[in-house]
Order: C-alpha cells, then structure tokens, then sequence
C-alpha cells in the first residue's frame, strides 16, 4: 500500500513540473500599419489653361502594403501653399468633378489614407488657369520657392534668393520685383523688373528676414507672392 501511494505522488510530482511540454508562447504582435504610396496627379496638367470651369479632377491609384481600403482627399486653393482652400473633398474612385470660378489661377493635390486613418504624402502640385470671359491676358502664376527654404538658418554674409514662376501666356516676358526686409509684411522693394529668377542679398548675423516676389507679365499684369522668411545665425 505504501508502494503504490509513493508510486502515485511521484507520479503527481512529475506531471505537475513536465506539465504538456511548457507554457505555450504569445503570438506574435500583428506588423504595423504602413501608409499608402503617394497618389500622382493626371488631370488637369501642370500650367493648363482649362476651357471650362467645371473640371474633372483625374489621379492614379495609390496602393496599400496591407491591402487595406484607400480613400483620398482631394485640396484645391487659389494659392500654392494652400492657405486660401477653396475645395477639400474625399473620394473613393480615382476621379472628382468640380466647380471652380473662371478666371482664376488654382493649385491642387491629392494625399491617400488608408481605413486605419494613415496617410501618404501629398502628391506634388499642379497649377492651371480657368478661362474668364472675354480674356485677353492672364495673370502669371504665384512664384514658387526654390531657396532659401522657409524658417532656414543662414550661415555667413550673403545668400541667393532664389523662385520660379509662369504663365499660361507662354508668350509673355516675366519681369519681378523682389521685396527684402526685416519687418514682416517687407516693404523695401530691394530689386525692380528683374528679368532672372534670382537675386544676391547681403545678411547680418542674427537677423529675421522677409521676402515676397511681385512676378509682372508685359500686358500689365501682375501676381503678388507669399512672404518668405528665414534667419541667420
């Protein structure tokens, strides 16, 4: 009797620490989400004059590493740096139609997300010109910033300011007025009717500077820029 009640608590003993063979490790945690490819845009094209007003917005289809549903918010603003939105509007397909004014410079772009609310980038911005009535000339596009960046810090005594710009009258001379200042709005015109898309200025040494471009057509014309600014060390 003493045999068999050994036999059995040894036995108890044993199973008790082999158990099944451990403790049955966790799963492993699910990847993490990775946002969507930037969508590009198709439709309207860069520096287009659209006939119409009412446009078909057009992009190609970002893709998912997840497989996970794509929606898409589509901007459009009368200003490069989207400040002045005029339309933001989510779609599902890859094509939007929309009403815009005539006569009127736009910049639009597109970003995807994802159904877990992760976005891409957005795509880069094309500019395009609605057709006013009885139009002859229109006005030049925004200049765009090219360098310095924006709220950059400048080393030494001198830097290149530097933008582009163009007009759907692809026949038109641009000419720009370049405004240099340390007061914000600048009001001192450092260079007139500049005909290169770039001009030299000299820097102090821990100085907020400001900087817009008045880019001209030879009809007349003109497009005030946004105010730029950077510092210096």
């Amino acid at each position: 009797m003493k045999k068999f009640i050994f036999t059995l608590v040894l036995g108890t003993v044993l199973w008790s620490c082999g158990g099944s063979g451990g403790d049955t490790p966790p799963p492993p945690p699910p990847p993490a989400n990775k946002a969507p490819t930037t969508p590009t845009l198709v439709y309207p094209t860069n520096n287009l004059l659209c006939i119409n007003n009412v446009l078909d917005f057009n992009w190609n289809a970002a893709t998912d590493p997840e497989g996970d549903t794509i929606t898409y918010q589509v901007q459009v603003a009368t200003d490069a740096n989207f400040t002045q939105i005029v339309h933001t509007v989510s779609e599902t397909n890859t094509l939007r139609t929309l009403s815009l004014e005539k006569g009127i410079a736009y910049y639009w772009r597109v970003r995807a997300t994802d159904s877990k609310n992760l976005s891409s980038d957005y795509s880069s911005t094309n500019q395009f010109y609605t057709e006013g009535n009885g139009v002859s000339n229109y006005l030049p596009f925004s200049p765009v910033l090219v360098s310095p960046s924006l709220n950059t810090t400048e080393t030494g005594t001198t830097t290149t300011l530097q933008w582009t710009a163009s007009d759907v009258d692809t026949s038109d001379t641009l000419t720009y007025d370049v405004y240099f200042d340390t007061v914000n709005p600048p009001v001192t015109m450092e260079s007139s009717n500049l005909t290169t898309n770039s001009l030299n200025v000299s820097l102090t040494a821990s100085t907020n500077y400001y900087w817009k471009v008045v880019v001209k057509d030879d009809k007349g014309g003109q497009t005030i820029g946004q105010i730029w600014n950077f510092v210096t060390d």
